[in-house]
């Protein structure tokens, strides 16, 4: 059995791994996640996972399986994590009305007599609806912007900023489940057997 490490604080990511019943340590990695706003974005969210994921495995014993995810928003170059309330205001104005896509890179490392890595990337369209500056002000106020890529979190009440999207929710949230498991399965581990009893 495989002591699965969290390479993240994420909430929103230890809520997916909690969701499916998986028994999981947080180890989360401390490492430069500034970039330029014109990388590619596949290759800047793979790479950060990938960075993240070597990072924390430094800190692993063997017979661990290590996931790391890294996701951008992307909307006329990559939109981070918002600095402040202004920055927040005008990352909501810039997505208002129009489609985004968000990119999240994931990185899975079985680490056993080897360390055997696996990075890939979700991809998914997100629709939002035409807001104005009262309703940005609002969601500003409610302070679930900040520390969110694109300053908006799908599972909370920026959902109501949302019109629909294109590809995995939950890549949305953070953490592309479908992509993990496949992660997972070309490592030869069958999540079912992964989860608590």
């Amino acid at each position: 059995m495989y002591r699965i490490i969290l390479a993240s604080a994420s909430p929103r990511r230890k809520m997916l791994l909690k969701q499916l019943g998986l028994d999981f340590d947080v180890i989360p990695s401390s490492i430069d996640e500034s970039f330029d706003a014109a990388s590619d974005p596949v290759r800047l969210a793979m790479d950060l996972s990938a960075r993240k994921a070597r990072e924390v495995l430094g800190k692993a014993d063997k017979n661990s399986l290590i996931i790391a995810a890294d996701t951008l928003v992307v909307k006329d170059g990559i939109l981070g994590k918002p600095r402040d309330s202004n920055e927040a205001r005008s990352m909501l104005a810039r997505i208002s009305g129009s489609w985004h896509q968000v990119v999240t890179g994931i990185t899975v490392v079985k680490y056993d007599d080897e360390e055997r890595f696996v990075t890939d990337f979700e991809s998914t369209r997100v629709k939002m609806k035409s807001f104005g500056k009262d309703t940005i002000e609002a969601y500003v106020k409610s302070g679930e912007c900040m520390g969110k890529a694109g300053a908006y979190a799908i599972q909370g009440l920026g959902s109501v900023l949302v019109e629909r999207i294109e590809g995995c929710y939950f890549n949305v949230v953070g953490l592309p489940i479908s992509k993990l498991v496949d992660i997972l399965n070309t490592l030869g581990i069958n999540i079912f057997n992964c989860r608590k009893l």
